[in-house]
Order: structure tokens, then C-alpha cells, then sequence
């Protein structure tokens, strides 16, 4: 498989002559973030992690998009943390953009580097390191797993992107291809983490209106995005997070590939409010 790269934000804060006039925007239905929005005064930082911060692209919102919540870390060499998760029954997946990972899941230890992604179960111990001499980054998703009887949680899985062949979308030539890191079909899952490339000139050719959430991070080239009544343009490094029902479309506008990381939820009844009782 051809070498890949994956963008992943360097920090810093932008000088004082720089026009304020951005491409950020959040709207009823879409929010995009760029990549240039990803500066030191905006991180964060979290209990029980050494020489780490972290941007935080999603969090739930009510009215939004309310099933997950995603960051991308930063950790130093050496750093990492013993008890990464402190959310009962929430489970995480993780990709790597850059740097060494020293992953533990159950006590069984994993050397990621980047195009690794792990999943980790709900209720599960982790563990996690800076194996590197360089800074670490990563996405980290987290979801509170949905539960149902008869169905058991999915076990952990440790992969990388590169080792996995990309299944062209039907009738287009190869040229709208996704990168599976679960199998669809597999319904103990309950979000799916893809990663999505398009050739250039590759498109979505009509208005996708579903309803899963999307966070969408851009890791190579450029693209327009359709979302909702507005055409956006988007590049490596920028973020897109999507309400249920938004619609949305694309083609890819550079001279070389657009591939951007992909959450949805899935496989689940669609959660109802509890009736109302007339007394």
C-alpha cells in the first residue's frame, strides 16, 4: 500500500499580525472547525495524564450531535497515563497520526504507530505511553457502548489502515473507497470509525440525509463539502462534525487523494422519551 501520511496539528498560536477572518462556523445542523484553530490556548488538559493535552474537536450537545465525544492528544515523550478513562461503561477508539504508541489493553501490551487503530471495549483496562523521542498525537474517541441483551460487547482489536485493503464504493471506478476497521455487519458494534478516500475528481454525487452523527477529520488534500445549504472548503487538519439528518455531499477539488477519519453511530434502535403519564 502506498505510503501514507496523516496531518496532525503542531500547536503554537498565530502571530499578532494575522488577520482574525477564519473559515470556522457552527450552525444549526454542521460546525466546522479548522485546522488553524487548533492553537495552544485552546487545548485542554484531563485527570491522570502525565505531559499531555488534548484539543477537544466533539463533546455531546443537546439538540446536536449527542452520541460521542472526540479529541486529538498530544503526549510528550514518556508520557501517557495508568487510567486513561475514568467514564464508566464507555468504550474508545484510537488512531494514530503520528508518533509511538505503547498500547496495554487487558494487560496485553501493542506498539502502534501511525495508521494504528485500536478499539477498547467498555469497562476495560487500558493503559497507554509515549514510546517515542518525539511528541505523540492521536484521536481518541469515546462513546458510552449501548448495551443489548443477547448481544455481547466486541472484543478489543489492534490494527493499522495500511493492512487493510480498501472496499471501492459500487459503480465508481475505484475511485470512492472506504477503509473498514469493523465489520458492518458485526452488530455488537455500535460506532464505526472508517476512513474514507476519495481520488480527485472522486465525488458523492447526491445529498446524504441519514441518521447517523459524523465527525469528520481531514487527513490528506482538499475537498468542497456540501453541508446542508452551503458549499464549504475543507483541507488536511480541518474538522466537520455533523448533526443526524444533515445533509451532505462532496468532491475532491486537489491533485492528489482526499481521505478524511470518519465516526458514526450505529446499529441501534433509536433512543425514545418515556411517555407521558396523565394522572
Amino acid at each position: 500500500m502506498t505510503d501514507r501520511t496523516y496531518h496532525a496539528p503542531g500547536g503554537g498560536l498565530p502571530p499578532q499580525t494575522r488577520l482574525m477572518t477564519g473559515r470556522a462556523v457552527f450552525t444549526e445542523a454542521y460546525a466546522v472547525i479548522p485546522g488553524g484553530c487548533l492553537s495552544d490556548i485552546v487545548t485542554s488538559l484531563l485527570p491522570f495524564w502525565e505531559g499531555a493535552r488534548f484539543w477537544v474537536l466533539a463533546r455531546p450537545m443537546s439538540g446536536f450531535a449527542e452520541t460521542f465525544s472526540q479529541y486529538i492528544a498530544e503526549i510528550a515523550p514518556g508520557g501517557g497515563s495508568d487510567r486513561p478513562e475514568t467514564g464508566a461503561g464507555t468504550q474508545a477508539a484510537l488512531f494514530v497520526l503520528d508518533g509511538a504508541m505503547r498500547l496495554d489493553i487487558g494487560g496485553k501490551a501493542h506498539d502502534l504507530g501511525p495508521g494504528g487503530y485500536a478499539h477498547i471495549p467498555p469497562d476495560t483496562e487500558w493503559r497507554l505511553r509515549n514510546a517515542g523521542e518525539v511528541p505523540l498525537r492521536f484521536h481518541w474517541f469515546r462513546k458510552r457502548y449501548v448495551a443489548v441483551e443477547g448481544l455481547d460487547p466486541p472484543p478489543p482489536l489492534v490494527c493499522n489502515e495500511r493492512d487493510i485493503p480498501p472496499d471501492p464504493m459500487p459503480d465508481t471506478n475505484g475511485v470512492w473507497a472506504t477503509t473498514r476497521f469493523t465489520d458492518p455487519a458485526d452488530l455488537r458494534h455500535d460506532m464505526h470509525v472508517n476512513i474514507v478516500t476519495f481520488q480527485p475528481g472522486g465525488v458523492i454525487p447526491f445529498e446524504e440525509t441519514h441518521v447517523m452523527e459524523h465527525g469528520i477529520y481531514i487527513l490528506e488534500g482538499k475537498a468542497v463539502y456540501r453541508l446542508n445549504r452551503d458549499w464549504v472548503e475543507v483541507e488536511a487538519g480541518d474538522y466537520i462534525r455533523l448533526r443526524a439528518f444533515c445533509p451532505q455531499a462532496c468532491y475532491a477539488a486537489g491533485p492528489g487523494p482526499f481521505r478524511y477519519l470518519l465516526y458514526k453511530d450505529v446499529n441501534r434502535h433509536m433512543p425514545l422519551a418515556e411517555p407521558c403519564r396523565i394522572r
